[in-house]
């Protein structure tokens, strides 16, 4: 191993510890998805069934298992607990820098440290490796499927073909058959812009097939044989129903995915749009078959990164369900967009600065990261951004970052120090959040401290229903009790006596759902608006 590896590695492993695992406890399981992803983790694990996702004693059939495989196996070794549901999305971030550093090293040396860490300081990739979520497990399986396709597309090594199949069955295991559609979508995106049809030809190779097969399907034949529903409750609604209907009400307007795209690739948007715009008209003047085959393999590859960035968002845009999650694949793109760039530009121009417009919108972006940051508690609690002295902290620290950012960048060469610069502020970003936000965070957006309080005053363990709260808190106090919540609202009112959490104020409601029954006020958690009672046994009155 070299010094420039040690380094490397030295430099990868601290930051990736840093932006993906450090703190991983510091607030609760926030949000609907994260608490049920990690609840069926939990049941599957406790029924030793690798097979059937369970929810509730049911089962749960919206996504594939791979998610749930890697949660059970963190729950198995560090025992069940909210980071340790979040630790299978902190490594498959890893592995997707990993990748990416590997895959720059080999193929586009110089910037594979930058790459990579571009690659693992974009605020959605730092944002999704902290979640318990199947979003960043399809993202390092995509990447590495597409990183592995033009691996062969350029060496002509048949195991880099087998490295995408193989990673393309491993996102159809961590988000249903979507990874494979749309890679292939953007393969043939691809060759169609740089006319090289048979490529796609090519790509349908017989034993990467059949690796595909092997590793993927065993689990679909596994669950259908199981669970006949699965197919219409997965292929059918999940899938094509989520994208042709807005089944689940996630309805977004159609440029939603610009906006969200911008801020996932921050603080690299600018530098991103300026490779992108660079690339685009690089590729319009040397359009046309007859220069299909003299196209060098360094501008091929900057069309193949823009093709991957935009046929995400463009797909999903024309969906009638949105989530921000849907386009992580897509955030990988535009880092290794602006690494080929960025290499290109310090091999032709090294001894020119970068342009000023762009170093200042770039230093306005990556430095004022560190307002929301510094103000996030006031932004968690409030919904705004206060005045008075705290703003002007905020600013004063803000500003000399972005001037910091701004000489630096201007200077002869500098572009050299725009990996350096720029994570300098990342770095400030994700600890202030952590340090000064994750109580604010933990108490209005969590369901732990709430569990906590009210495990506090059992004198024995109760059940749990709830009545008109939001489904997120449900979901969190079901994960963080270890038991089912009954909901009122769907008629299911236990005969035993039980705790019940209800919107504050809800006293005369309550009354009238389990008439003739005692109900005593325990107490008011502030921080999300809702109030707890005991509730004496009696005959089930059903809502």
């Amino acid at each position: 191993m070299t010094n420039r590896t040690r380094i490397d590695s030295l430099l990868l492993a601290g930051f990736c510890a840093f932006l993906f695992f450090y703190g991983l406890a510091q607030f609760g399981l926030i949000g609907a998805d994260e608490p049920r992803y990690a609840e069926v983790s939990r049941e599957m694990l406790q029924r030793h069934d690798w097979v059937t996702p369970m929810l509730g004693g049911r089962p749960w059939l919206e996504k594939p298992p791979l998610y749930y495989w890697q949660a059970m196996v963190a729950y198995a070794i560090f025992g069940v607990s909210d980071w340790a549901a979040r630790l299978p999305s902190a490594l498959d971030a890893t592995l997707l820098v990993l990748v990416v550093y590997f895959f720059l090293r080999r193929f586009r040396p110089g910037v594979e440290l930058d790459g990579a860490l571009m690659v693992a300081s974009c605020a959605g990739i730092v944002g999704y490796a902290r979640a318990a979520s199947m979003d960043m497990a399809l993202a390092a399986a995509f990447t590495g499927g597409l990183l592995g396709w033009w691996a062969w597309r350029e060496s002509g090594k048949t195991i880099y073909l087998a490295t995408f199949y193989a990673f393309m069955a491993l996102g159809t295991l961590a988000k249903g058959p979507v990874a494979l559609f749309l890679a292939g979508v953007v393969l043939v995106v691809y060759a169609v812009t740089v006319h090289e049809l048979r490529l796609i030809l090519k790509t349908l190779w017989l034993p990467g097939i059949l690796l595909f097969c092997a590793i993927a399907l065993p689990w679909y034949f596994a669950v259908q044989m199981r669970n006949p529903e699965f197919f219409r409750e997965f292929i059918v609604e999940q899938n094509l129903g989520r994208f042709s209907q807005n089944l689940y009400h996630h309805t977004e307007p159609v440029w939603y995915y610009l906006p969200v795209a911008a801020l996932a690739l921050v603080p690299w948007t600018v530098f991103v749009i300026a490779a992108f715009v660079q690339r685009v008209r690089l590729w319009w003047a040397e359009r046309g078959p007859a220069n299909a085959t003299e196209g060098d393999s360094e501008n091929r590859f900057g069309v193949f990164a823009c093709c991957w960035l935009i046929v995400p968002v463009l797909f999903f845009s024309i969906s009638q369900s949105k989530l921000p999650g849907y386009i992580l694949p897509a955030i990988p793109a535009g880092a290794l967009l602006l690494a080929d760039y960025l290499r290109q530009h310090l091999r032709q121009s090294d001894s020119e600065p970068a342009a000023a417009g762009l170093v200042v919108l770039h230093a306005l972006l990556a430095g004022g990261l560190i307002i929301p940051a510094l103000l996030i508690a006031y932004l968690v609690t409030q919904h705004r951004l206060p005045g008075g002295q705290p703003m002007l902290v905020a600013l004063a620290v803000a500003f000399v970052l972005c001037a910091g950012i701004a000489l630096t960048l201007v200077r002869k060469g500098g572009l050299r120090m725009l990996r350096f610069v720029t994570l300098i502020p990342v770095v400030l970003t994700v600890g202030a959040v952590l340090r000064l936000g994750a109580v604010s965070l933990d108490q209005t957006l969590s369901a732990r401290p709430l569990a906590l309080e009210i495990a506090g005053i059992e004198t024995h363990p109760l059940p749990l229903a709830v009545y008109h709260v939001r489904r997120e808190l449900e979901y969190g106090l079901t994960f963080y009790r270890n038991q089912l919540t009954f909901n009122y609202d769907w008629g299911s009112v236990p005969r035993e006596e039980h705790l019940l959490v209800a919107p504050e104020n809800s006293q005369v409601e309550i009354a009238k759902l389990v008439a003739g029954r005692r109900v005593s006020y325990l107490g008011h958690y502030a921080a999300q608006h809702v109030d707890y009672y005991w509730v004496a046994a009696g005959e089930a009155n059903p809502h």
